[in-house]
């Protein structure tokens, strides 16, 4: 009994300790008051700033593009290489893939250091394609890890039975390959725009400076002149957001698990 109160005891206080700052943010994002920590009566004036300051709705827009074109790429790169390393030999496949978790494991700074050196080391401007670059190199490993179980889970013989009964390769990739693999690279993508819209790091090394996002724009309003009430709303609404594909994503893969049981 002792033992089953203090497991639930620790599980209610690691909940807390995640999501309570969370929960404040909300909360705060709901009053006018520049003062963090202070209610001054309910309030939707934050997010009133919020869509009216031009510099955050510039700098939210351009993180978006920014994330879905990344998210875009990184899973395209991802697919295509998770399935060159599955279907290489043995010995390529263990170097191939511990070459592939490098950056995962690795700094993020020596990344982003690295990126910097070189394109200077090029003459390459630093720009738009600069820093999808970055952020493609920073993503594209997380896809590889997310879709290679999900190749090792199929049933191989499926797609070898279709390449048999006179399916062209690409006919049977995209008819059977891919559709098996297909939460592994939602997942990837999932992962991807995260990543991308979070990122700081590489986006300071190989952005250009006419070009800002939302992590650059908070950085730099904290570091020069604190942060306004719109910028609660705004991490609201971005939390929000990500909760809201979780959801989605939890409702989708219930449902097809419950088709699955269906059909067995």
């Amino acid at each position: 009994m002792v033992k089953k109160i203090l497991a639930k005891s620790y599980l209610w206080l690691i909940l807390l300790l995640l999501y309570a700052p969370i929960l404040l943010l909300v909360f705060f994002s709901f009053t006018d008051t520049t003062t963090i920590g202070t209610w001054n009566g309910f309030s939707f004036k934050p997010y009133q700033n919020l869509f009216g300051n031009k510099d955050i709705m510039t700098a939210l827009k351009n993180t978006v593009i920014l994330a879905l074109t990344a998210g875009v790429a990184s899973t395209i790169l991802g697919t295509v290489g998770a399935i060159g390393i599955f279907y290489s030999s043995r010995r390529s496949k263990t170097a191939i893939n511990a070459m592939s978790q490098i950056p995962v494991v690795n700094a993020e700074i020596v990344t982003a250091l690295s990126l910097r050196i070189l394109f200077a080391f090029f003459n390459i401007k630093l720009s738009f394609l600069t820093l999808l670059i970055g952020h493609v190199v920073l993503t594209v490993p997380f896809v590889v890890l997310s879709i290679l179980p999900k190749l090792q889970q199929m049933d191989n013989n499926v797609y070898e039975a279709a390449l048999d009964l006179g399916a062209t390769p690409s006919r049977a990739l995209w008819s059977v390959l891919i559709p098996q693999i297909a939460p592994g690279i939602i997942a990837g993508f999932i992962l991807a725009l995260t990543l991308s819209l979070d990122d700081y790091i590489i986006t300071a090394y190989t952005r250009s400076d006419s070009f800002s996002t939302i992590s650059t724009i908070v950085e730099g309003a904290v570091r020069i002149r604190g942060l306004s009430n719109a910028y609660r709303a705004l991490t609201t609404l971005i939390f929000l957001a990500v909760l809201g594909i979780l959801i989605t994503m939890n409702i989708m893969a219930g449902k097809k698990k419950a088709k699955l049981e269906r059909k067995l």
